[in-house]
């Protein structure tokens, strides 16, 4: 599933969400992670997203997404509304064992599961799984946003990229994985770094060391998160590609199924920026806290996102939220469930 380009939101979706509710802090913008709500003396932080596709976690991976969108504001999400809808009337098994992965994922993070609604589609060819999170922050507690990046910061990225995009193709593509000459250990190990999807843990620690911004690195993958914290911040990102972290098997898959990891959906992965004198304390926590992280570049005045590879400089200006590797994947292979009917 992609996101329609830039230039459609602006003429097809934006013109339609203005409001004149005074308690609305922050709604429909892009690139924001969430919206803002003032509700008496707190602030209700949302965020929706949807995921359609065979991933055996669906339910277990949309709860994880939605959920880290609230964590990069700086708060801790509690309550969850969720939407699940499958193919036919007799996907009975289907549909219990996506609500057992929505169970599942709602304890490990601690949110309670208040609502949604669950149906079929005879027009869907594969399950929808759309979840609402939900979260406060005190009025005293300054959410934390994309837009929110200053000159000098240091631009933080944890645990690597194309995490979210390699497991998946080894869930959803396995046998075309194999047809390509992947092993099966090589399989397994994508598999397995679908674990690493949460990005709470990290956020809250960054939300405490006074982060200037945060933005979890979705569909566009690391290029496309620092392009829209570039351009709502009003500032350039310099990134030393060499510094970017990218796991070998993450780099195996890369080179298989020939994407680029700098655009692949990558949810596991947060970027941060940080204040200078921030830096230590950061590093510290992560390191206690057993996160793997990287500093990758700096804040500094200008436009856009330069991509340093020694002496050679890529620069990027444009924002194209409706490219991502994994969507590309999916138009150039059949997924496995597809193949069955073959």
């Amino acid at each position: 599933m992609s996101k329609f380009s830039l230039d459609v939101l602006k003429r097809c979706v934006y013109p339609f969400f203005y409001n004149n509710d005074n308690d609305v802090i922050i709604g429909a913008e892009f690139g924001e992670d969430v919206a803002l709500t003032k509700i008496g003396e707190s602030v209700l932080v949302s965020h929706v997203d949807p995921i359609v596709g065979a991933v055996k976690d669906i339910g277990w991976l949309a709860v994880h997404v939605a959920c880290n969108d609230i964590a990069t504001s700086g708060t801790r999400p509690r309550w969850i509304l969720t939407l699940v809808l499958v193919p036919n009337k007799e996907d009975e098994q289907l549909l219990k064992e996506i609500m057992k992965d929505i169970r599942r994922a709602a304890d490990e993070i601690g949110v309670s599961v208040i609502g949604g609604h669950s149906g079929y589609s005879a027009n869907l060819s594969r399950p929808l799984v759309s979840v609402t999170a939900l979260g406060v922050l005190s009025n005293n507690q300054p959410p934390i946003l994309t837009r929110g990046a200053h000159i000098g910061d240091h631009v933080f990225i944890t645990k690597g990229i194309a995490l979210e995009g390699t497991a998946i193709l080894a869930t959803d593509f396995k046998k075309t994985a194999q047809e390509l000459g992947l092993s099966e250990q090589e399989i397994a190990q994508a598999k397995n770094i679908l674990k690493e999807v949460s990005i709470l843990t990290e956020a809250l620690i960054f939300a405490e060391c006074g982060v200037t911004a945060m933005h979890d690195v979705t569909r566009g993958g690391l290029l496309e998160t620092l392009l829209e914290m570039a351009e709502l911040s009003s500032l350039r990102i310099k990134v030393d590609a060499l510094k970017i972290p990218i796991s070998p098997i993450v780099t195996t898959f890369a080179q298989t199924f020939q994407f680029d990891p700098l655009k692949m959906i990558s949810s596991g992965t947060l970027v941060a920026t940080i204040p200078p004198d921030q830096i230590g304390k950061v590093q510290r926590r992560l390191t206690e806290s057993g996160i793997l992280f990287a500093d990758i570049g700096n804040v500094v005045p200008g436009q856009g996102v330069a991509i340093y590879r020694g002496e050679q400089v890529t620069e990027y200006r444009e924002i194209h939220c409706e490219e991502d590797e994994l969507a590309r994947m999916w138009e150039i292979y059949l997924p496995d469930d597809q193949k069955k009917a073959f």
